[in-house]
């Protein structure tokens, strides 16, 4: 089991403000083998990843995980099929292809993630409304991470 250790408000709420000051995604830092990562939310809501890297073990669900009040979540997860960088809209400028509220088919391409200089097309695996984002645009993602919520 990995050992816990108390996380410095003040060093997060600093990492959490550098990002806004610098427009930054997201941030680590990593100090006598313990790495704090702080990334943004579509919403700009900071998100902190805690571990320790001599164990290595996962990091915590998001703060923003797409749940209700209750710990109900308020849709189907769309996921990553692949580590790479995701990307909202098919060039920098344009429209996205989805927004929060749009309803959507099975098999429409919701995102791109560029992986290894190609970039492949997400393509949405329920028909619905897209009830929320959980990623933002040009930012990193992993192999099954919840990228948006259909209802």
């Amino acid at each position: 089991m990995a050992n816990k250790f108390d996380v410095d408000p003040d060093l997060v709420r600093k990492l959490a403000e550098l990002l806004g000051e610098t427009g930054l995604s997201e941030i680590e830092y990593e100090s006598t083998g313990r790495r704090i990562r702080v990334a943004r939310q579509v919403g700009g809501v900071p998100v902190v990843s805690v571990s320790d890297s001599a164990n290595d073990a996962a990091p915590p669900a998001p703060a923003n995980d797409g749940s209700d009040a209750s710990g109900q979540q308020k849709g189907t997860p769309i996921v990553s099929p692949m580590v790479g960088t995701v990307f909202a809209s098919p060039e920098p400028g344009a429209d996205p292809f989805v927004r929060v509220g749009d309803t959507i088919i099975e098999g429409q391409t919701v995102m791109l993630i560029e992986a290894m200089k190609t970039y492949n097309p997400i393509r949405a695996t329920k028909s619905g409304r897209v009830a929320q984002i959980l990623v933002g645009d040009s930012t990193p993602v992993e192999f099954g991470e919840e990228l948006l919520l259909v209802e």
